[in-house]
């Protein structure tokens, strides 16, 4: 390999994407052990670099041109040696200086002070900070204020980060485009206000609150004086919506995204306490390029019979029915619904068939659906572009509705998990067909994996689930 030309070697090398084969590589000759270091842009770093600061100095000499750096200290216990600290960050910023991605995850020897030397990394593009204790919200600034091509913001359980300053100043000078709001205790859906502009840049968007919300008032400063609580920002390039675990009042928060985003392509509603019908309808009105929608559902007391059910109704699939005619990927999970009450659940089978027979549905997940049945079934069998269906829960589905989808044009990949009406009859004509590419039964008693041999290309089986219907799974 020595004869080939560098170029070649450097194309070689570059098309090897495991980190164990490049250090094997490296390790042949002098000449790939120099063309690998300097082609190397991405490393990740765990526990055991030792000593801390002459070890990152040494890696960071050897690859001088990394750009992709993540430190993943999850797990870490004290026998594993004493954390890369603050001095650390300042040797990996003042030594790549083409550093654009970085991802530091349970780092609790880096606080503000040492978070302040990220600021100097001028070409920095993506940040991800995962349980970050010691990082606050003056960290946070230095770094909108230095690094002025950011684009990626990731924050996950920085418990000590609070709405102010820094997004402020992101929102009015910085170029975000996708902002990811995980578990940030500090950081209320209200004190995204302070995005202001920001939000016509924003292509991605993730909010998701504490997972015990339910049990909590949402915290509204409306009767603070000047406090502005409501939001009236356009929001025309956003492709990508997630709100988990929140509570919306009416006219408030995040509520307002649902009617403004024209551009969104998908959506994810996990959980999101307050949202009614009105909210989906205006979605459809403004969302004609949905393709993707995840719901999350759970049974709320209903005024004024203060009886439980779901927030949405059959008006809400009928909106999204009549204006969101790309749409193509439709997951709606429900928790927390007893499975043999369909009263629970505020959508029908018919509404929901009238969803997915008037958009070019490919991919239908449905979880602990106990309104969908084998009529249901029947009619997926007319689906010309249904490719992927995922049952789990479905306790009225049996395996006279199994049969009927083994005539659905398109449809290659099929799950079923925690489904106890399915036996081994009910894969029968499945296997007879032998369309399917990929079966995937998990958590069905009364199918064998005998049953499941032959009957797809690709099959897999568990005895246990690796989901739970559980609320608090979800």
């Amino acid at each position: 390999m020595e004869d080939l030309p560098v170029p070649l070697l450097a194309e070689i090398i570059m098309r090897i994407p495991s980190t164990r084969d490049l250090n094997s590589l490296s390790l042949v000759s002098k000449q790939l052990y120099t063309v690998e270091a300097e082609h190397r842009n991405a490393i990740f770093i765990r526990s055991g670099l030792c000593p801390r600061i002459s070890a990152m100095s040494s890696l960071c000499s050897r690859f001088p041109n990394l750009r992709k750096v993540q430190i993943n200290y999850d797990g870490w216990t004290p026998d594993y040696g004493v954390q890369l600290d603050n001095q650390g960050l300042h040797v990996l910023s003042s030594s790549c200086l083409l550093l654009n991605d970085l991802t530091l995850v349970h780092c609790s020897n880096i606080d503000d002070s040492g978070f302040s030397y990220i600021a100097c990394c001028k070409k920095l593009i993506s940040l991800r900070l995962h349980n970050m204790p010691g990082i606050s919200s003056s960290g946070l600034l230095s770094v909108a204020i230095g690094c002025k091509t950011l684009s990626t913001l990731y924050l996950n359980k920085c418990k000590n980060v609070s709405g102010t300053e820094w997004l402020e100043y992101l929102g009015r000078n910085g170029s975000l485009e996708e902002l990811v709001l995980i578990l940030c205790e500090g950081i209320s859906q209200y004190d995204l206000l302070k995005f202001g502009p920001g939000w016509m840049r924003l292509q991605r968007f993730e909010f998701e609150g504490k997972r015990n919300f339910i049990f909590y008032e949402p915290c509204v400063s409306s009767h603070v004086s000047h406090y502005q609580y409501k939001y009236d920002f356009c929001c025309e390039s956003l492709k990508s919506l997630r709100l988990a675990h929140i509570i919306i009042q009416e006219e408030t928060g995040l509520r307002f995204l649902l009617g403004k985003c024209r551009a969104l392509e998908r959506l994810c509603l996990h959980l999101v306490h307050g949202l009614k019908d009105c909210d989906m309808v205006a979605l459809s009105q403004s969302c004609s390029n949905l393709r993707s929608i995840k719901l999350v559902l759970m049974p709320l007391k209903c005024r004024p019979r203060s009886t439980f059910s779901t927030p949405f109704t059959d008006d809400s699939l009928k909106a999204l029915a009549l204006g969101c005619p790309k749409l193509e990927d439709v997951d709606i999970a429900f928790g927390g619904c007893d499975p043999y009450c369909p009263s629970e659940i505020g959508f029908t089978q018919e509404g929901l068939l009238m969803l997915i027979q008037s958009c070019p549905i490919r991919v239908l997940v449905l979880t602990g659906a106990n309104f969908f049945n084998d009529v249901g079934m029947a009619a997926l069998s007319y689906m010309p572009f249904l490719e992927t269906l995922d049952l789990m829960d479905c306790v009225a589905v049996t395996d006279a509705g199994i049969h009927s989808i083994a005539g659905t044009p398109c449809l290659v990949n099929l799950t079923l998990q925690q489904c106890n009406h399915i036996t081994d009859g009910g894969l029968t004509k499945l296997a007879h067909d032998k369309k399917l590419e990929s079966l995937t039964i998990s958590g069905c008693p009364k199918i064998s994996q005998h049953a499941i041999q032959g009957v797809a290309t690709s099959v897999h089986y568990s005895v246990e689930s690796p989901r739970y219907i559980a609320l608090g799974r979800f």
